[in-house]
Parts: C-alpha cells; structure tokens; sequence
C-alpha cells in the first residue's frame, strides 16, 4: 500500500520531523516494511507491506495510529461536525446479518469541483481522480481513514434501499462496465428493481454518480468480512473496497465517515443537505481477552511489569482494566485480529521493540520422547509400499468443490459431513477453498499427468489426512489410498503387458491390511484405473520398530554391456535370468535384463533370440575393460550352459 508522507504527517504531527530512511525502518520495526520509496510530484510516497490480518493498518490513519503508539505522540483529532440526523428521505431495510448499520445522507449537489490537492495526493496514490467531487471525497477517504464509501446517483433510485442477499440469476453491471451473474450468497444493494450494488465491493453503473448528478445518496456501511471476500473471490472482483472490508473495516467509522463525506460535499461542491439518516446498529463488541502475567511471560521469554504492557496496549486503544496478576483487556472496534491472549502478548512485544526479546537457546531436557505409534505406522507402511513398487505423492489438502465432490470419503458417503464446514473463509482461490473429504481426485489427477507424458505404469500412494466436516467444524482422519493405472507387466520377456485390473489391488491390499478388514477397490474402466481408499486404522502396525539397512550409492558410473544370444524356444527367462545371477554373483553386477526379444526369419527353427543387457558398477572404483570383458565372459560361458549361441 502507498503511504503519502504529507498526508501521513496530517495524522501524526512527530512523523513531519522524521527522515524517509528513519520513518522506513520504524515501520519495519513495526512490522510493517518498506519495498520501496519513489518522488511523485510535489511529494514522496512509501510502498508499505500490510499483513492480512491488519486490515486497519490499510490507511494513513491507521498506519499513524501505530506509529503514534511507538513514538508515544499524539495524533491529529478526527472530530468531523456531527451531520443533524432526522427521519429517512429514502428507506432504508438491513434485513441480513451482514450489514448491520447503514449511515446515509442525501445531498442537492451545488457548483465546484475537487480541489487541486486532493487531486494530487489521489495521482500520488495511483489512484486517478475523476474530477467529480462526490467520487473524489469517497475515494480520497478510503485511502485517508480506510473506510469505504460510496456515492449513488440518487435520482436513479427506485423506492426504499435494501441490503439483502441476491437472487439467483439476477443480474448486476456493475462500474468496470462487466455484466454479473449474481448468486444466493452475493449480499447486493437494491432498489425496488433489483440491485444497485455489490455491497463492500463495487457499485453499479446503473446509479453511478456523472457530471450530470444533481443529487446524491450517501453510503457509509460496515459489511461482514466473510461475505465480503467470498463475493470478490466469486467473482474475481478485488476493489480497494473489498480489500478493506474484507480484511475487517471498523463498524464505528460508518457514521464518521458519512460525516466527512457531507463534510467535503459541503466545501468542495456547495452541497445542500435535504437529510441524514442511519438504518441499524452497531455489532456487538468484541469480547474481553485476559492477558495474564504468566502467558506474558512465556511468549516474551523474560518476566515484563504488567504496567508496561497495559501502557503498551492503551496506546494502542485498548481500554485496559488491570489487577496484580493480569489485564482485561477489550479490543478497539478497528482491531479485529486481538481475539486471544496471545494476540495481545506479540502486540506488547511488537510496540516494545523485537530487538528486546532476548535470544536464547530452548532448554533441552531430559532423552528424546519415543515417537508416536501412528508415526511409526505410517512410515512402516509407506516403506512397504515403496517396496512394492509404488511412489509415494504429497499433494494439496485443499480441492475445488468440483474436485471434492467427484468422490465419497475412505468410508463412503457421510450422511454426517456438510461441505460447507470445511470451505475455508478465505481461500487463495476456488480451486484450494475446501478441505478435501478423499484423497483419490489428487491421486487420479497426478496419474493422469504421468500418463499424458508416456507413462505405460503409474503405482502411487498417498498417507494423508481427510476431512468431514462437523458442526463444531472439520474433523480430520489419517487415510491412506492407492492407485495403480496403465499395463502391468512381470519383466518377463516371454510374457506381454497387461491392463492393470482390481485383483492386482487386491493382493497388495492383502498383504498390507489387517485381516477381516473391508477392502472396496473402485475400478476406472475409462482411464485404465484402479483405486481405493482406506483408514489408516485398517492396515498393519510393525511389531517393531526395524533400523533399515543403509544402502549407499555409487559415486562411480555405471558400465552396460549386451550379449545377444540365439536360445532354445523352451527355455525360460528365469532359468537363464537365475543362472547367469549366480554365476556372476561376485562380480560388479547390479543388472540383468532382456532388452529385446526376436522370434522369426533368420533363425533356426526351434530357437528364439534374447539381447541381455548387464549393467556393472563398483562401489570404490571406476571399473575397467578387463574385469569387464571378463565377466562378460562368465556370462556368455553360463548361458551356453543352458544351451544359448552367441548370435552374428
């Protein structure tokens, strides 16, 4: 976010002395840190980063109010002259929870325009001014005070205004010109007609304020943050308002703000004001958080007076009562990310300075714990699939919903599970916003890839955790499931591949499940697929806990060597494969394979070809021709043993 120094200094008098460099690294002290610091004209500006959950931070004011804090200086009042309220011009209904209070004023429109300073600080923000003062103030707003506002044309309102949720298919063009299909969950701003605006996100063109608005209707509302972020998520719509209220705005600036805007109408456009009214209340206060000394203590690693951390959090505007071993502490109504204690012990911290918290080394106690059962159980299992031929994947616990619902969980269908308790509030994106119920979707689409790229086998597992989601929220479950897709084959050269089919899944499941358990394999005809998904609590546990041997890998590179060979149309891979192993056996030999098999013009009758490919390689050494043609040899010696001819 940009930070104007000038308009930062009109909040925080002090910040007028401070250097660019020293005010940079008290915001990063702060937590705040400094990209980037560029001369605009007739002023300097600061790109400052904003964490998600300070919301309240995104505004000069609201960065002030940390600074003040810090610096222990006062800041400049925000006392705007109290706009006389009387009875509604317009009606106004809040019949949805998530609008709680809307103030409004309407306004008769005079003569004048945005000042030329107003003008400047938008251009230095990045934010163009529309020479239209009932759209410059709102914005001009936003970025002082951080609370959106919004102007309607109000002689294209139709009737009462209302704050309700959409219908579905209604419709919304909204100001970027864009046609939206609305959805149930959209909360809107309407009018007798439909809706006028996408609350806390964006408005509507329908009622946008034009050089040829004569009257306006205000709106200075407070919107639930959840709503807010799934509307702009749904419709991929991030506005300078819906990152405000989405990240939490405060209710208690809804009236204030509505009283600047009237206030700058006024001056700037000779506004007349016919009415001002406010619809609703406000939310509730957040509950009190108890801070003791002991938590205290703990998070800051030394014992700190609880004086100073009460002085600390007042600055901050909490209004602090203490006793001797604790602080009850009520959060301002602009801070919503103080919900527990240790929210209040790092806001301590963060005013004192991180450069105070002590550095040390954690205590180290006593032997290590033993590690956990399940621990060991799932990594005795993956180990045995590994063995097996399967590779093990990692993917994402979040899917679309689409994703989700393409299959039941390990246990079918939970008549108990509501997808909504594991949609996530505010997800990177509608692909990652639900926890998912199974892991098979991920499993299928990471095979299917691994197909598309030549793929003929793919073995894959996966030890994760599913979810179902309980009215006390997502309850999660360790889950294991496989897939095995495309042609399976036993390296026989005598034999062909195979399409891979359920009783392949079933044998290894009877190798690593427990007996007696419920083993559903689902077959995936059109994908050459099978899979299935089960408890982590239906497979074995090792009965004891094995230190694997290591195995090193050669540093050396490996030497390749074929011998092709003319062989009696009877004899068998593994004869050959298990004489010629044996025979080698104390060689360098690591493999031994059939990398082609010939049967036709050219031979003799009775007789089949065979190219072995023997790869060797040392542990210690590079090997070298003589050792190697030796063995070669041996080889060659051992299969006409069995009857083999070397081929021309």
């Amino acid at each position: 976010m940009w930070i104007e120094r000038a308009a930062l200094a009109a909040e925080l008098p002090a910040a007028a002395s401070l250097a660019t460099r020293e005010l940079a690294e008290l915001l990063a002290s702060l937590g705040f840190p400094v990209d980037a610091v560029e001369a605009r004209p007739g002023t300097e500006v600061l790109d400052v980063d904003i964490t998600a959950n300070r919301g309240d931070a995104m505004s000069h004011r609201g960065m002030a109010r940390d600074l003040a804090a810090r610096l222990k200086a006062p800041m400049a009042p925000l006392a705007p002259p109290p706009t006389p309220e009387g009875a509604p011009k317009v009606p106004v209904h809040l019949p949805d929870p998530g609008c709680p209070i809307y103030a409004t004023a309407l306004l008769t429109l005079g003569a004048g325009e945005t000042p030329e300073a107003v003008q400047a600080f938008l251009a230095a923000l990045g934010a163009s001014p529309k020479k239209l003062p009932a759209v410059d103030a709102s914005n001009e707003l936003l970025h002082r005070y951080g609370h959106p506002t919004h102007a309607f044309d109000a002689d294209r309102i139709h009737g009462a205004v209302t704050v309700r949720r959409a219908v579905v298919g209604e419709k919304l063009v909204t100001l970027d010109g864009v046609t939206r299909t609305l959805a149930a969950e959209d909360l809107v701003i309407a009018d007798e007609r439909g809706p006028i605006a996408l609350a806390g996100v964006m408005g509507g063109d329908a009622t946008k304020v034009t050089e040829a608005t004569r009257r306006v209707l205000l709106e200075s509302a407070w919107f639930e943050p959840r709503t807010v972020r799934a509307s702009a998520h749904r419709h991929g719509l991030h506005s300078d308002a819906s990152q405000r209220f989405g990240r939490g705005a405060d209710p208690a600036m809804a009236s204030v703000a509505r009283d600047l805007l009237v206030q700058r109408l006024q001056a700037w456009a000779g506004a007349a004001l016919e009415g001002a009214w406010t619809a609703g209340a406000l939310p509730a206060p957040a509950p009190t958080v108890t801070l003791t000394m002991a938590l205290l203590a703990r998070v800051a690693g030394e014992v700190l007076p609880l004086a100073d951390a009460a002085a600390a959090l007042g600055a901050l505007g909490c209004r602090v009562t203490s006793d001797p071993e604790a602080l009850v502490v009520q959060p301002p109504t602009w801070r919503h990310d103080l919900g527990i204690p240790e929210d209040l012990a790092e806001e301590v911290l963060r005013l004192r300075g991180y450069a105070a918290i002590p550095s040390v080394l954690p205590p180290l106690e006593g032997p290590p714990q033993p590690l956990a059962p399940e621990y060991l159980q799932r990594q005795a299992l993956a180990r045995r699939l590994a063995h097996l031929g399967f590779h093990q994947t990692v993917t994402y616990g979040f899917v679309s919903p689409e994703m989700d619902a393409s299959f039941a969980g390990p246990l079918g269908t939970d008549a108990h599970d509501d997808p909504e308790k594991r949609t996530l509030a505010n997800p990177l994106g509608v692909e990652y916003s639900r926890l998912r119920q199974s892991l098979v979707p991920s499993l299928v689409e990471t095979a299917r890839q691994n197909r598309k790229q030549g793929q003929r086998e793919v073995r894959l597992f996966e030890i994760a955790p599913t979810y179902r989601g309980l009215p006390a929220g997502p309850e999660d479950t360790w889950t294991v499931a496989l897939l095995w897709a495309g042609e399976h084959w036993d390296g026989d050269p005598e034999s062909k591949p195979a399409l891979v089919k359920a009783k392949h899944l079933h044998g290894v499941l009877k190798d690593v499940c427990l007996p007696g358990t419920d083993r559903k394999v689902r077959v995936l005809d059109e994908d050459a697929m099978v899979v299935t998904e089960l408890p982590l609590s239906y497979f074995r546990r090792p009965d004891a806990r094995i230190i694997p041997t290591y195995m090193p890998h050669s540093r050396f590179p490996a030497v390749e060597r074929d011998l092709s060979l003319t062989i009696p149309t009877n004899l068998p891979w593994q004869r050959m494969h298990g004489v010629v192993r044996e025979t080698l056996k104390d060689s360098a030999l690591v493999d031994l394979t059939c990398a082609d098999l010939y049967q036709g013009k050219g031979l003799e009758p009775g007789s089949k070809s065979w190219l072995l490919r023997l790869t060797f390689q040392a542990m210690d050494r590079t090997l070298v021709s003589l050792e190697v043609e030796a063995w070669m040899a041996s080889a060659l010696a051992a299969a006409q043993a069995l009857g083999a001819k070397l081929r021309a």
